[in-house]
C-alpha cells in the first residue's frame, strides 16, 4: 500500500483562513486535504498560496457566501465529479480520483436548531439529504476504486461523540433520527468509520466546539464529533494513524471545527508540538 495521508477540515471560509490552511499543510503535510464550508464562489479559490507550499491541484465546488467544498492535493486529481443532493444546487459535494483512490469531500446540511421536520424546513432538508446519501453511498462504495469519504457530516452518531449525551438528545446533530440515519448509512454502505476504528468507544472524541464558548472552549470541552473519515474495509485495514488536530481551534480567529487526519500505509509519527492533539 502506498503511503498517503488524508485530512478533512470545515474551514468556515477558505479565503478568510487561507493562511491557517497553509500553516496546517506546512506542519502536518497531508497528501490530500478535503475542505468544507469554503464559502467561495467558483473561480475565486485562493490557489496561489497553496501552490507555493506544494499543493498544485485543487478540485472545487463553490458557491457565494454559503456551503462550498474542495479537495486540495499534492498529487494530480482525475475524474472530478459533483453530486447535486436533493436537487437543491447547493455546493455540498466534490470528488476526484487521487492515485487510484476516489476521494469525496462532503458537507451535510446543519439542519437549523429545531429538530422537527414539519416546523423546520432546514431539518427536513437534512433528513432528505441523509436519505439520499444512503442510496448514493451504497453505489459509490460498490464502484471499482477504493473510496475515502471525508467531511463535515453534521451528525455526532455515538454517545461518546458529544460532551453530554442526555442533554443533547433533543439538540440537532445528536437526535436519534439523525444518529440512526448516519449509522444506517455507514452499515448499508459497508464502509468503516476509521476514526472510531482506531479510537473506539467509550473514549470521547470532538472535532467541533461552539464559538459561544469563546476562550473557555478547551477548558469546558463541550464539543461534538461532526467531522468524519470513512473508507472501504480494505483501505481501512491499511490505516495506521488518526489525529484530531485540536491545536488549530486555539489559533487566532479559528474555524469552530478542527482537522481530522488519517494516514494509510504509514508508520506512526511523533506528536506535533504546539497543542494537545488526540492521536491513536
Amino acid at each position: 500500500m502506498q503511503k498517503l495521508a488524508f485530512a478533512t477540515w470545515n474551514i468556515n471560509s477558505v479565503r478568510l483562513r487561507i493562511d491557517q490552511v497553509v500553516e496546517f499543510l506546512k506542519i502536518w503535510a497531508p497528501d490530500v486535504l478535503a475542505l468544507q464550508e469554503t464559502k467561495c464562489p467558483p473561480g475565486q479559490f485562493p490557489t496561489r498560496k497553496l501552490r507555493e507550499v506544494g499543493y498544485e491541484h485543487v478540485a472545487e465546488c463553490g458557491q457565494k457566501g454559503y456551503h462550498g467544498v474542495a479537495i486540495v492535493s499534492r498529487h494530480p486529481l482525475e475524474d472530478v465529479q459533483s453530486h447535486n443532493f436533493c436537487g437543491m444546487g447547493d455546493a455540498r459535494h466534490v470528488s476526484a480520483v487521487v492515485r487510484g483512490i476516489r476521494v469525496h469531500s462532503l458537507y451535510v446540511p446543519a439542519g437549523g436548531e429545531l429538530p422537527d421536520p414539519d416546523r423546520n424546513p432546514k431539518f427536513a432538508h437534512k433528513l432528505a439529504f441523509l436519505a439520499e446519501m444512503r442510496e448514493w453511498l451504497k453505489a459509490e462504495a460498490a464502484a471499482a476504486n477504493p473510496v475515502v469519504l471525508m467531511g463535515d457530516l453534521n451528525v455526532a452518531p455515538y454517545e461518546c461523540d458529544v460532551w453530554d449525551h442526555r442533554r443533547l438528545l433533543r439538540v440537532v446533530t445528536h437526535t436519534p433520527v439523525e444518529t440512526d440515519a448516519l449509522k444506517g448509512i455507514l452499515a448499508e454502505s459497508g464502509m468503516v468509520d476509521v476514526v472510531r476504528r482506531h479510537i473506539p468507544a467509550p473514549r470521547k472524541i470532538f472535532t467541533w466546539w461552539s464559538y459561544r464558548g469563546k476562550d473557555d472552549w478547551s477548558r469546558l470541552d463541550k464539543g461534538r464529533r461532526l467531522d468524519h473519515v470513512w473508507t472501504d474495509p480494505a483501505l481501512a485495514e491499511t490505516s495506521s494513524n488518526v489525529e484530531i488536530v485540536r491545536t488549530t481551534r486555539g489559533w487566532t480567529r479559528p474555524s469552530d471545527h478542527v482537522p481530522v487526519m488519517v494516514r494509510f500505509g504509514a508508520q506512526r509519527v511523533p506528536a506535533q508540538q504546539g497543542g494537545k492533539n488526540v492521536r491513536r
